[in-house]
């Protein structure tokens, strides 16, 4: 087997190595799911919180194989929730961050021997659903709410990458896990770490398309990012839990 066929063969395990992770997350989010109606939730007392998060953002691609945030960015997000219960919440979330990378010094050896290097800004906008491990909330002990909560994220969004006067654009499937904590009734502080599938390969600027020449498919030769961040967030829209009507 030649140089070049073995680094083809390497260039494709960080994206396999990472679709089985996502898999099995996902996996676990639908056995959640399907345990949900045995999980005691209770109405939230607010319909609604909104959120801003600020952190670092990481790539897998061509251009990075092995460390996530070798060559980390910046990111900043905007969200919204809406409150069902306190086990589950539906969430929007724009997003702006960072990515870059280099491919010198990668173990793999690209046709040529040749080097490339990139650096993006991605702007991301997604819907999310999201599963609290506890009822999350404060209240009165009859209710056995939950000040902290880990919880999973499963979502579906599209996002835009700028990159040497060039952009691209492609769906995404952001999976996420993450901690919150009610600081008071209606404040949330919360850390998560975000993993995203772009179904493109151009994500990392159009140069870095397809390096090891293999045909980019819809199911491989796709770039991945990452998200690292902490946030703070704030409650509204009080429900009424005891209304009188009136004719």
């Amino acid at each position: 087997m030649s140089r070049t066929s073995k680094a083809r063969m390497s260039a494709r395990r960080p994206s396999g190595g990472f679709v089985r992770v996502a898999a099995r997350l996902f996996a676990a989010l639908l056995a959640l799911t399907a345990s949900a109606g045995a999980a005691e939730a209770q109405e939230a007392k607010y319909k609604f919180d909104l959120g801003a998060s600020v952190g670092m953002s990481g790539y897998i691609g061509e251009a990075n194989s092995a460390n996530i945030f070798k060559s980390p960015g910046f990111e900043g997000e905007a969200s919204f929730r809406y409150l069902p219960d306190t086990r589950w919440a539906v969430r929007g979330v724009f997003s702006s961050f960072g990515l870059k990378g280099s491919t010198a010094g990668m173990a793999d050896v690209l046709p040529g021997n040749a080097e490339y290097s990139f650096t993006s800004q991605v702007y991301e906008l997604s819907a999310r659903c999201e599963f609290n491990f506890l009822p999350y909330g404060i209240g009165e002990s009859y209710k056995r709410l939950s000040r902290w909560t880990p919880y999973l994220s499963v979502g579906i969004g599209g996002g835009l990458s700028a990159s040497g006067g060039k952009v691209a654009g492609a769906f995404t499937l952001p999976l996420g896990f993450g901690v919150k904590f009610k600081l008071r009734e209606r404040i949330n502080l919360m850390a998560e770490f975000t993993m995203t599938k772009a179904f493109s390969d151009k994500f990392d600027g159009p140069e870095l398309n397809d390096l090891n020449q293999i045909k980019t498919a819809f199911y491989k030769s796709t770039d991945w990012y990452s998200r690292l961040n902490i946030g703070i967030s704030f409650e509204f829209g009080e429900r009424c839990e005891t209304c009188h009507y009136f004719d």
